[in-house]
């Protein structure tokens, strides 16, 4: 048996990251949204906004790091470098 990883297709990559986020939307949205249900219960008085407002907090966060997961320029700091600018690699 060979211990060295089978390549992945492009399409199993593009399926993954969809996967995650997917995962991340549903997770965080449902954390937004079981915050939003307690500050509504325990300070607002059964009102709906805060419920919404936390809701969309949390599809908001996994919006933006799905975003940042398919385009990884758009994190802060990143510089993407051509293969014409990187040094020479010695072996």
């Amino acid at each position: 048996m060979s211990t060295t990883p089978k390549p992945h297709s492009s399409e199993d990559i593009v399926g993954q990251k969809y996967d995650r986020c997917l995962a991340d939307f549903l997770v965080k949205a449902g954390v937004g949204f079981s915050a939003g249900v307690v500050l509504s219960v325990v300070l607002f008085r059964r009102r709906t906004w805060p419920i919404s407002l936390a809701t969309g907090f949390g599809a908001g966060a996994a919006y933006a790091d799905c975003d940042r997961s398919f385009n990884p320029a758009r994190i802060p700091g990143t510089r993407i470098i051509s293969q014409s600018q990187m040094p020479p690699t010695s072996k």
